[in-house]
């Protein structure tokens, strides 16, 4: 196993002495980059291409339908992404073999994949791929990571997510970022609580209306539901719940995804399982709006609690932690993504990763 490589002490300005490198950066099939709406890893992908670019590198993007990034090349492997059939397997495969194939014919110094099945064909590949995990790492999925051995370059997105599989090939944590000027700051807020994400059981938006109506205050939940598992649970737990305190919102664009979060009071994120990051968390801080949650997976990693907003152990304090978020400082939210979540930080972090690569054994 290769030396674990820190990215705490890299530098965030651009670094004109590092060499120019030409980069091939894979995105998931299932949205476009940045996405219209739901997507946060080809939000954080599109936003990653754009920094890398910005820092002199050549990057080539293949991903599904079309793209809204400065990568100097997009190949597509979809003319239209399979949104519809998110959570089916055969998009992701084919997605993976087009990649293989078009990744034939580049000149490219590192392939940075953000996939679950492109990383299967990287074995034998003339340079190195790194692998950002997006998504869970034990149970099978920690085995699927082991199994691909030294054939790939694993980055975290957060410690919590590194600390559940310590044994996997891990080079580096490296935190999501995102632009965080293009989120509209908003001190004064309104009288209402947000839930922004999938109407899942592991996403838990019921205990947020709960909380939010024990707490006295109406609430908007906005977010994707249209897989099976999704409508089943919204029928089971989200639709006797509804009332006149409650807004059903559908699915925000990256326009009215803005304006909510800067908006709400708080946002509400009651995470019932161990999530390796939760994008949505920095990007209601950057609106200065602070954050109440359950403390669990990256939550305490992301969020400062008593500052940025408030973490709780325990689904009957939230109503008390929606209570309490009033006395956070919205400057204090907005200066702490500045601080520790940019875009271009981020892109550092992942330039410095790539210039230290060594090369695969033979």
């Amino acid at each position: 196993m290769s030396a674990p490589f820190s990215t705490r002490t890299m530098p965030s300005d651009h670094a004109d002495a590092a060499k120019r490198l030409r980069i091939a950066m894979v995105a998931p099939p299932y949205f476009t980059v940045p996405p219209d709406g739901y997507g946060g890893v080809e939000a954080v992908v599109a936003d990653l291409v754009d920094a890398l670019v910005d820092r002199g590198h050549d990057v080539t993007l293949v991903g599904a339908g079309r793209h809204r990034t400065r990568a100097q090349r997009f190949l597509a492997t979809y003319d239209v992404p399979p949104s519809d059939r998110l959570g089916e397997p055969l998009p992701e495969v084919a997605h993976a073999a087009r990649v293989a194939c078009l990744l034939e014919g580049l000149d490219v110094d590192v392939v940075h994949d953000h996939t679950l099945a492109g990383p299967l064909l990287a074995r034998g590949r003339a340079v190195p791929t790194v692998v950002t995990v997006h998504g869970p790492v034990d149970g099978e999925p920690g085995e699927y990571y082991r199994a691909l051995g030294q054939s790939v370059r694993l980055v975290a997105i957060s410690d919590a997510q590194r600390a559940r599989a310590p044994a996997l090939s891990w080079v580096a944590t490296v935190h999501n970022g995102i632009r965080v000027e293009t989120f509209p700051f908003r001190a004064e807020k309104e009288r209402f609580a947000l839930f922004l994400g999938r109407f899942h059981p592991d996403k838990a938006p019921h205990l947020a209306i709960d909380a939010a109506r024990a707490a006295g205050l109406p609430i908007v939940l906005a977010g994707k539901c249209v897989e099976p598992l999704e409508r089943e649970y919204f029928d089971l737990e989200i639709r006797p719940r509804l009332g006149p305190d409650t807004t059903m919102f559908g699915v925000a664009d990256a326009t009215a995804k803005r304006d909510l979060l800067a908006r709400a009071a708080c946002l509400v994120f009651p995470v019932c399982w161990d999530e390796p990051f939760g994008l949505v968390m920095i990007e209601a801080m950057a609106c200065g709006t602070p954050v109440v949650a359950l403390r669990r997976g990256a939550v305490p990693e992301v969020v400062v609690d008593g500052k940025t907003g408030v973490v709780v152990d325990h689904p009957d304090r939230l109503a008390a932690a929606i209570r309490q978020a009033d006395q956070i400082d919205p400057a204090a939210c907005r200066q702490h993504v500045a601080d520790r979540f940019g875009t271009k930080a981020m892109a550092a972090e992942y330039e410095a990763l790539y210039q230290a690569l060594p090369a695969l054994p033979e």
